[in-house]
């Protein structure tokens, strides 16, 4: 499949690896158990938007990018969207645990693993070097992809970050 383009269909079957937040599982040393998430079902009547970062707990990832998602969720649910997602190549463990850090202590934002950079590879959007998921941002409303960049400059947030997705809503 080639990169997504607005106007395209999400592509149907894409499953990522997620542990839902619970409380009695809420300290970040705390795992819960990895289920599979099907995005192309769970995301077929619905608003998203999914960020891509090449690693959780990584400066750009940590400082910046889901920091701009954190602070402008409110936004993006006054424009309709219904879920907000970050997607990396990382272990849902250690996704799990980097939602803690970021004191993410509910699913407003859905941290899902994207083990190997499946995904990200079906879209063409992984690096091929070292297997992570580049930088990218999607949104999708209901099934249909309405964004979708990619970042081709290292550290930038032009185009992937929360500003800039929120302005194309």
């Amino acid at each position: 499949m080639p990169v997504l383009k607005p106007g395209d269909s999400f592509p149907p079957d894409v499953v990522f690896s997620h542990i839902p937040y619970t409380e009695e599982k809420g300290e970040i040393t705390a795992c819960g158990i990895p289920v599979s998430y099907n995005a192309s079902k769970e995301w077929a009547d619905k608003k998203v938007v999914l960020f891509s970062v090449p690693g959780a707990f990584t400066p750009t990832c940590s400082v910046s990018h889901l920091p701009g998602y954190i602070q402008n969720l409110p936004q993006f649910k006054a424009k309709g969207v219904d879920i907000v997602a970050v997607v990396a190549f990382n272990d849902a463990f250690v996704m799990s645990a980097w939602g803690k850090a970021n004191r993410v202590n509910d699913d407003s934002i859905l941290f899902l693993s994207d083990p190997d950079a499946k995904f990200s590879k079906t879209i063409d959007w992984a690096d091929d070097a070292s297997g992570r998921t580049k930088r990218y941002a999607l949104v999708i409303d209901h099934g249909k992809v309405t964004y979708a960049d990619i970042e081709t400059e290292r550290g930038s947030l032009q185009k992937s970050g929360a500003d800039t997705v929120l302005a194309s809503l």
